[in-house]
């Protein structure tokens, strides 16, 4: 950026100023020539033009600096300079946390996928237990039915042969009834009390 030293910040009004007066009186002169009959009077208004003129000069000159433009304006810069910065400095620090998050994210993506495998795993070894279980259970229920299919079969032997030895019983006492005649019916109750006296 141009800057512009304290000579010729001074120097410039000043300019400035004989520029105008000179352009003042150029006209003055010019007037002058064509109206020479009231020249004590142009002059006269001629300078009280000039003077309202420095006076304004002043005015502005002691306005501007007053304003301190140029402070003001390298303030400006300053600040804009400052904020440029702190931009630039905010940027970076987003960019490395935007890095830093994306290497957590991998990092995480990459936990994530061995704890999906883990589960994975784990599902398929409880699975495969589970039915290794069943096996075992289902070959404990078959033995057991099994058994007591044999135990059943053998109660119902057990009973089909108390209800022959039943029938058979009751079949030959049936016999025996029909053919004991009740004289021989006497005749045993006779012998058996006899042998119990005895005894």
């Amino acid at each position: 950026m141009f800057k512009v030293s304290d000579r010729a910040r001074k120097i410039v009004p000043i300019l400035l100023m004989v520029v105008v007066v000179l352009m003042f009186t150029a006209v003055g002169f010019t007037s002058e020539a064509a109206h020479h009959s009231d020249s004590s009077a142009q002059l006269k208004d001629f300078g009280w033009r000039i003077l309202n003129f420095a006076i304004l000069a002043g005015i502005i000159f002691w306005a501007i600096k007053k304003a301190n433009v140029k402070g003001a304006m390298s303030d400006r810069q300053t600040q804009i300079e400052k904020n440029l910065r702190e931009a630039k400095e905010a940027k970076e620090a987003a960019e490395a946390k935007l890095l830093e998050y994306n290497v957590k994210l991998e990092k995480a993506a990459k936990e994530i996928e061995v704890i999906r495998t883990a589960i994975i795993t784990e599902g398929e070894q409880e699975k495969n237990r589970i039915i290794a279980e069943a096996k075992i259970a289902a070959e404990k229920i078959v033995t057991q039915a099994a058994q007591s299919a044999e135990h059943e079969t053998l109660k119902a032997r057990e009973a089909l042969r108390a209800e022959a030895g039943r029938l058979a019983v009751e079949l030959a006492a049936g016999k025996l009834a029909g053919a004991v005649k009740q004289s021989d019916h006497d005749r045993f109750v006779g012998e058996y009390l006899d042998k119990v006296v005895k005894l």
